[in-house]
């Protein structure tokens, strides 16, 4: 029988509820649990494609071109599934579905209400998704963690809830529970941590009908046992129920916190659930990595030069793949955030002192990184920033439209083309490098570029991007643009050593993008910062890391191995870069 754990937050959005919600699968996958997870956003929106990235930060994409929301990519990074668009839910979707439905006839002249019409779709959706296999070895889930986006009380999540409402009766009550994410706020001018707010969204909760069996306590320092005791005997469970979530210095120490505090057996009881007690395989790797990351003594920086800046979860996949990789090579990461706007040669004259201290940042990095993006805005900035990266020989990593505008910045600065330039940014260029792709519709916005999983295939076996894969002849990414490289123009750069090493399966597209001579200068069409996992980092990532820390000639002749310091011990699986060196145990600082 699948066993749901659903996951509501209170007091305030953005309280932590994803990476809880992704928590609690870890534990329950290290053992030996077959996880799934469903994401819940009370907004209209069909998906997350259309919204700007200051909104609700980054747009995760799927293998099957789902555009979602970014917490699937915690689960996705956390769990190591990989899940499809129907694993998140949207009031948007649901009412579709069901006005569908009830054009087509299939309510027989009633009328459709949200009870029980809406409250019963959300219901089979859930039960349906649950059941989608989302591992290699194509395996039922036993357990599928649902987290419900927003705040109990919240007007566009009530159907939600009312739908969990009837569920826990429909599926009797071992078969589910409910996980309260809520904020301990702490006043500095007492210092002392108050839980009305908590009791008040719990009591509004047991209102509507949904009892807690855990209250997961989001709190800046750890819960002292008063306050404990005082949630407890305030909203009607046991001490043991009460579960503090502090804030820790690197996420993955999350699971272990919560390890540590029982969830586990508390979950296997509650949900009859048959867990062998071994020590947990799984969780090993989870030590390492946190331990790792709080001894790190080297430092390694990467400016990241974007336009969505302000906001740092607006590149949240991107930071996650810098920091699988920073954390691959025992490096400490440092992102040097840089508005692209602020490098261009105009805001000298409006803003010189943002002007010098965004190229001061730029300069003093180890390597720079353009990431994805749309719109003109900042494009010349970036421009700029790509010159500098060629010219000074700093490793560079283009994604997407990173590495369309290094396309553009060679064509000017090296082919002579000095209007070179993209149809989206310049449909009347004389030298359109870049130009709009066929599988584009104009007309809708939402869902109409080249999504998802698409192969790649090397050409040639000099490229250092298909070493760092591992000699891989192609490669399955996922994109999420509307332009491309164009073909036609192609040949002009090859001559010069700027090589279109990664094509589509039929050539006509370019996806990776090489340049001779230069210690890493790489643009890739799609995104593999949405495929990144923190044992198995990205490949073009874990190159700009490793040319930024100037490691990378010496992980090629060794054959794309990591050292043994750098390597994670065999307990953590075999999902190591390298299973030869696996074997060996992960040293312990020697100089203690």
């Amino acid at each position: 029988m699948m066993k749901y754990i659903l996951v509501t937050g209170g007091v305030i959005s953005g309280i932590g509820k994803g990476i809880i919600a992704s928590s609690v699968g870890t534990i329950l996958k290290s053992c030996g649990l077959h996880v799934t997870a469903i994401k819940i956003d009370p907004y209209i929106n069909i998906d997350a494609g259309t919204f700007s990235p200051y909104e609700h930060g980054e747009v995760f994409v799927l293998d099957d071109g789902g555009e979602v929301d970014l917490d699937l990519g915690n689960y996705e990074r956390f769990l190591d599934i990989r899940l499809t668009r129907d694993n998140n839910l949207t009031t948007g979707k649901i009412y579709q579905s069901v006005i569908n439905k009830e054009r087509r006839g299939d309510y027989l002249g009633k009328t459709v209400q949200v009870v029980p019409h809406i409250t019963d779709a959300i219901q089979e959706w859930v039960v349906k998704q649950a059941k989608v296999p989302v591992e290699e070895d194509d395996v039922e889930p036993q357990v599928c963690v649902i987290e419900l986006g927003g705040t109990v009380g919240d007007i566009e999540s009530m159907p939600f809830i009312e739908a969990f409402r009837q569920f826990q009766f429909k599926v009797k009550r071992e078969n589910f529970c409910n996980i309260h994410v809520s904020l301990i706020p702490q006043p500095s001018a007492t210092g002392e941590q108050k839980t009305k707010p908590t009791q008040n969204s719990v009591r509004e909760l047991r209102g509507l009908g949904l009892s807690p069996d855990l209250i997961m306590c989001r709190c800046s320092t750890a819960l002292e046992n008063s306050v404990k005791e005082k949630i407890s005997m305030f909203c009607h469970v046991e001490p043991e129920q009460v579960i503090c979530v502090h804030d820790v210095s690197s996420i993955y120490k999350v699971p272990i916190l919560l390890e540590q505090q029982g969830v586990v057996g508390y979950l296997s009881r509650r949900l009859d659930m048959p867990i062998e007690t071994r020590p947990r395989k799984m969780l090993t790797k989870w030590k390492e990595m946190s331990d790792r990351s709080d001894r790190l003594l080297e430092h390694c920086s990467i400016a990241l030069v974007g336009k969505y800046t302000k906001f740092s979860d607006s590149y949240a996949s991107v930071i996650k793949a810098l920091e699988h990789s920073a954390l691959a090579i025992s490096h400490k990461l440092e992102v040097k955030y840089i508005d692209s706007a602020s490098l261009e040669p105009s805001m000298l004259q409006e803003e010189p002192v943002k002007y010098h201290e965004a190229w001061q940042k730029l300069c003093s990095a180890d390597g720079i990184l353009v990431p994805g993006g749309f719109g003109v805005r900042g494009t010349e900035g970036k421009i700029h920033a790509i010159n500098w990266a060629r010219k000074q020989k700093k490793p560079f990593l283009g994604v997407c439209l990173g590495m369309q505008l290094a396309v553009c910045e060679f064509a000017r600065n090296t082919l002579g083309w000095t209007d070179a330039n993209s149809t989206e940014f310049d449909p009347e260029s004389k030298h359109p490098v870049v130009i709009d792709m066929p599988e584009h519709n104009p007309g809708q916005m939402g869902g109409t570029m080249r999504l998802g999983k698409r192969r790649t295939i090397f050409k040639t076996n000099n490229s250092v991007l298909r070493k760092l894969y591992g000699d891989a002849e192609y490669v399955d990414e996922r994109h999420r643009h509307r332009f491309e490289v164009n073909p036609e123009l192609t040949s002009h750069f090859e001559e010069k050593g700027f090589r279109f090493v990664g094509q589509d399966i039929e050539g006509e597209r370019m996806e990776v993008i090489e340049l001779d001579d230069h210690p890493y200068f790489v643009g890739v069409q799609y995104h593999p910062e949405f495929t990144s996992r923190p044992i198995k980092p990205s490949p073009p990532y874990l190159g700009l890391l490793l040319a930024a820390a100037g490691k990378l000639q010496s992980y090629l002749q060794k054959g794309c191995r990591l050292s043994p310091r750098d390597t994670y011990s065999d307990r953590s699986g075999s999902s190591t870069p390298d299973s030869e060196i696996s074997e060996l145990k992960l040293p312990s600082i020697s100089n203690e």
